[in-house]
C-alpha cells in the first residue's frame, strides 16, 4: 500500500469502510463538477466520438453488455 495510504490509516480499515470512504471522495469531486471546464483538446475529442455516433449508432455497445463481459473476467 502506498505510504499515503498507511499514514492516514486507510490501510488499516475494512473493505467496507474503504469502499465507504471511496464513494465519500467520488461524492465530493462530483458536487464540484461544475466548475470543471473541458480544455480545447478534450471538447474536440468530445465533438469527435459524438459525431462517429452520430453517423454509425448502431456500433454503441449498451452498457449492460460491457458491464456483463466485464463482470464475467473477473469471474476467471
Amino acid at each position: 500500500m502506498s505510504s499515503l495510504m498507511n499514514a492516514l490509516g486507510i490501510d488499516r480499515m475494512s473493505p467496507d469502510e474503504r469502499l465507504q470512504l471511496v464513494q465519500e471522495i467520488w461524492d465530493s469531486l462530483t458536487d464540484e463538477a461544475e466548475a470543471w471546464t473541458l480544455t480545447d483538446a478534450q471538447r474536440e475529442e468530445v465533438d469527435r466520438r459524438w459525431a462517429a455516433h452520430l453517423a454509425n449508432p448502431q456500433a454503441a455497445i449498451p452498457w449492460e453488455q460491457v458491464e456483463a463481459e466485464i463482470l464475467a473476467r473477473l469471474d476467471q
